[in-house]
């Protein structure tokens, strides 16, 4: 949703836009700065934003003065403005160069638990003190040779987890920077859809369902951190050839709230996965984008109809994407003064019948 002054008041956006660069702090960090300093939060804006490209979400995150919701506007706004040269290769997961791997499931798994940078078991105390800044020395990474097998691989041998839904012949996946989302979203766009919502957002989304308005509470079978290899089809000789790699969180979640509606090797009756996978380190945003995917399911296979609002598909996806939502609540700011008449209006109206009725 967006508005734009057609006449009139063009001086007084003109003044306020220089009253808020001449603000105190109003220049702020520098976009290396913020890039090398503040990495989450260029993660965040290019996860909602759905275009991975670090010095720009931190040039937009400077541009929006920390405001992450606008950051993330200007960077999809700037998406959108780019020519399609084409579509990458399906990428392979399994290929993620690791920096962080865990599982919940066992306490050792193949390959062992890489737990990688991260302060989850640390105290959250607030540091008042500048500590030395340790130097990296490139320890607990894999390398390409260095795959780590799943647990959810080892789980469906045994014929305990769902195999993964097979692919409509001839069909591509769904492209929703192309096509507008509809309901009920095939499972690619499903996953498009909450890989651009807004972390906060599907957090409490995901919550409400572990609290109990909803029945997907999951174990994270696998939970992965690390670089993943992109590809595009050579023009000429029609091979796979890598231009990069971008940093991505992987989760694959299981468990027996989620139903056991899959079948395993056998045919039989096995435990349902939830699946997440985000640009840069958004954790919390990736489990409950693994959490939203199999309460979705849950609730579409639900004969009396979705148990809480996370297992709502049309809730969840229409009301998880932070830059609608952002605009659509931000509107109100904006001038509405023919609507506003028209409501005072109608409330005058009513007084005037009322009180003919009183007389």
């Amino acid at each position: 949703m967006a508005y734009t002054a057609v006449k009139g008041g063009e001086e007084a956006i003109k003044a306020a836009e220089m009253l808020e660069d001449a603000a105190p702090g109003g220049s702020g960090p520098s976009v290396e700065e913020v890039e090398g300093g503040l990495r989450y939060a260029v993660d965040s804006v290019m996860s909602e934003a759905g275009l991975y490209a670090p010095r720009l979400a931190a040039r937009a995150v400077v541009q929006a003065q920390g405001d992450l919701a606008e950051a993330a506007f200007l960077l999809r706004a700037y998406r959108s403005t780019l020519p399609r040269a084409g579509y990458t290769q399906t990428a392979d997961p399994q290929e993620m160069r690791l920096i962080r791997r865990i599982s919940s499931t066992f306490k050792d798994v193949p390959g062992g638990q890489l737990l990688g940078p991260t302060r989850d078991y640390s105290q959250r105390l607030l540091g008042l003190q500048r500590a030395e800044k340790p130097q990296p020395n490139g320890a607990g990474t894999t390398d390409g040779e260095g795959r780590l097998p799943r647990v959810t691989d080892l789980l469906r041998e045994a014929g305990m987890v769902e195999g993964p839904e097979p692919r409509e012949p001839g069909a591509g996946p769904f492209d929703l920077t192309r096509e507008a989302l509809a309901v009920p979203a095939s499972r690619s766009g499903r996953l498009q859809s909450l890989s651009r919502g807004e972390a906060g957002a599907m957090t409490a989304l995901a919550y409400s369902s572990l609290r109990g308005y909803g029945a997907v509470h999951p174990t994270l079978a696998e939970f992965r951190t690390g670089y993943l290899p992109v590809r595009v089809e050579h023009p000429h000789l029609g091979e796979g050839v890598e231009v990069g790699e971008v940093l991505c969180t992987e989760v694959e979640a299981v468990g027996r709230e989620m139903g056991y509606g899959g079948e395993g090797e056998a045919d039989e009756p096995a435990m349902s996965l939830g699946y997440g996978l985000v640009f840069g380190r958004c954790e919390r945003k990736a489990i409950s984008m693994a959490i939203l995917d199999a309460a979705i399911r849950a609730g579409a296979e639900r004969e009396q109809g979705p148990a809480g609002p996370a297992e709502d598909e049309e809730f969840v996806l229409y009301h998880a994407d932070g830059i609608e939502a952002t605009g659509f609540v931000e509107h109100l700011k904006l001038p509405h003064y023919v609507t506003f008449q028209s409501s005072l209006d109608r409330l005058r109206e009513v007084q005037r019948k009322a009180a003919q009725v009183d007389g």
